[in-house]
Parts: C-alpha cells; structure tokens; sequence
C-alpha cells in the first residue's frame, strides 16, 4: 500500500495528467455534524406511501452501477445484472461522500477524513489522511499516478497529490463561508474539459469555476447546492438539498430543471447528486439520514429516480433488504450508460 507523505514540487505536465483523466472516462453527504446549508426537508403527510407499490424501470437491473452513501457504516456496492456483484466495508470513521471505479477496476473514494483507493480483491493501494481539523469529501483521479481532492479546512484548499511520491503537484485556497465551520464548506468537485474545475460551495450557496491557478472565471448562486457537474454541452447541472436539479448555462440561465412537486408519487426529500446519461435522462439520488432515525420496512424511502428530458420517471431505485440492503444514496456511477 502507497501512503502519502506530503512534498511540494511542482508538476510540469499537469495538464496533461487532467487531459488524460478525462480522456478514460472517470465519472460521477449524514451528516455526523450540522453543515451550515442543512437539507430542506420536503413536506408530507404523516403514512402517506413514499412511493407507488410498483416502481418502473427494472429495480437493480435496471442500470449496472457503483453504489455508496453518507451512513454510520462506510459501505460501497457494486450492483451488476440486477444482483449486488462486489461489495466493500470501510474500516474507519467518516461517511463516504464521492466514489469512482476507474478503469483499471480500482475504486477511489472520499470518506471524510481521508481519501482511499482500494482494488478488486479489497486490499488498500494508496490512502491519504486529512491533517487534523480538516476533512476531504469528494476527489477523482487525475491521470494515471495522482489524485486531486478538495480539502475542507481553514484554509480550505484545492490539492492534487502524486501518488508515488507524496507531493503536492498542486493547490490553491478556496474561499469558504465560515472558515470555522468545516464540515459544511464543500461536498462535491468536478474538473470540466477545458481542464478547469467546478465546486460546488455548499455553506456559500454558489457553483464557481476556476483555472487551476485558483482564479475564479464563473459562479452561479444555487442555495443548497450539493454538487455541480459539467455536462458534454458546456452547462453545468446542479442539485440542491433545497429540493431542486437544475441545467444552467454559462449566462445563468436555466435551460432544464426538475423539482419533486413535477413528480409528486415518488417522494424526494433530500437531494445529493444528479447525473445526466448520454440518452439525455437524468438520475437523482433521495438521501436518507441514519442519524435522524430509522427507515421504516414497510414505507422505506426511494434512494433514486431517473426521469426523462420531459420529467416521466422510467426508474426507480429502492433496495433496502437483503440480499441487497444498499442503505442511503449519495453516489451513483452509472457503469453501461444507455
């Protein structure tokens, strides 16, 4: 196993490293402690179903795909032709808040106090700990040998870490709301394809781009905002725990969006994470919070939705007993996008 000690060169071909990431297709949090934007909760009526009976779409066969969520527990599943395939336990404190399968079948994930890379057979190839006071909640890889992560601190910080060598190829500090307050600063980072990258500031309510140098080209106000993702046509698809998912274009306009009322049979009441599918759906992940309470067997929450350009959901995910207990929903990497 690789574990990082910190050094400080700089990277020359960074850029390059970014290029490739994107190039190989990486795709696309409980909380344990009050965030500053804490999750809107959506009104209903006390027993009223949160879902019909009879979901559409095919349940776990509906999509192959990489699984995990902020719960007490630090699980990750792999769900292939309608069974869970591969499943994984993390052994630590935190709560799993971003995770990639590469293509080297390798999975790199954020688990609040540290980012972790395990292979196929479970075994730890690399890991990074959060220095004290401070917490990491999403990365990704960059290239073949490094990972970039935002880290939640004070000074908050954008970092990209050479796997081999522990350095620091990268970093810049990112502004924050409430240095202090560090659980809430960020959930979810994305780069883009024109090698620049999108955060999503939770306790600042905004998506802001910025090069890699740390100046900020963009922002939109999006209160609640959970993640910000780049979409192939150069908008930017938000989700907010406000209750809402919404494409924007680069002027701020809002060029698609979904609310739970467009939907109101399937019960939605914390949203995470939005991902579009090249066929042009769009899947929205249904957090639940294991440390409000317990989910009821006999009404459990749905964990996903997937709805059409015209807002028809065709899918819907929602799995909470053996053999496939998958427990709250925070990330979701399609693995066969239609």
């Amino acid at each position: 196993m690789m574990k990082n000690k910190i050094k400080y060169p700089v990277a020359g071909a960074l850029m390059a490293a970014f290029a490739l990431a994107i190039t190989e297709g990486y795709g696309a949090g409980s909380e344990s402690a009050a965030a500053t934007n804490k999750p809107t909760a959506l009104a209903r009526p006390a027993g009223q179903p949160l879902a019909p009976a009879v979901l559409p779409g095919k349940g776990l066969a509906g999509h192959d795909f990489l699984y995990c969520g902020e719960a007490k527990s630090e699980r990750i599943f792999i769900v292939r032709d309608g069974k869970v395939a591969w499943s994984y336990t993390h052994p630590g404190k935190g709560e799993i808040s971003d995770a990639v399968r590469q293509p080297n079948g390798n999975i790199l994930f954020a688990h609040q106090f540290g980012v972790t890379e395990i292979n196929a057979d479970k075994k730890v190839v690399w890991n990074f700990d959060a220095p004290p006071n401070a917490e990491i909640h999403t990365a990704q890889p960059c290239g073949t040998n490094s990972v970039w992560f935002v880290q939640n601190g004070d000074p908050a910080k954008f970092m990209v870490v050479n796997k081999t060598t522990g350095a620091v190829e990268r970093e810049f500090v990112l502004p924050v709301g409430n240095p202090k307050g560090v659980h809430g600063h960020f959930r979810h980072a994305r780069m883009t394809e024109a090698g620049t990258l999108l955060v999503a500031h939770l306790d600042l309510g905004k998506v802001c781009e910025y090069s890699l140098d740390g100046k900020q080209l963009w922002s939109y106000d999006a209160p609640g905002i959970w993640s910000a993702t780049p979409l192939k046509n150069g908008k930017v698809l938000v989700a907010s725990n406000r209750g809402y998912v919404r494409e924007v274009d680069r002027g701020g306009r809002t060029v698609w969006e979904w609310t739970p009322a467009e939907t109101p049979e399937y019960k939605m009441s914390s949203l995470q994470l939005a991902v579009r599918l090249p066929n042009g759906n769009t899947i929205i992940n249904n957090w639940f919070n294991e440390w409000s309470g317990k989910v009821d067997p006999a009404n459990p929450p749905l964990q996903a939705i997937e709805v059409t350009p015209d807002k028809r959901v065709v899918w819907a995910l929602r799995s909470w007993a053996p053999p496939a207990d998958l427990g709250p929903a925070t990330t979701i990497q399609i693995l066969t996008a239609p």
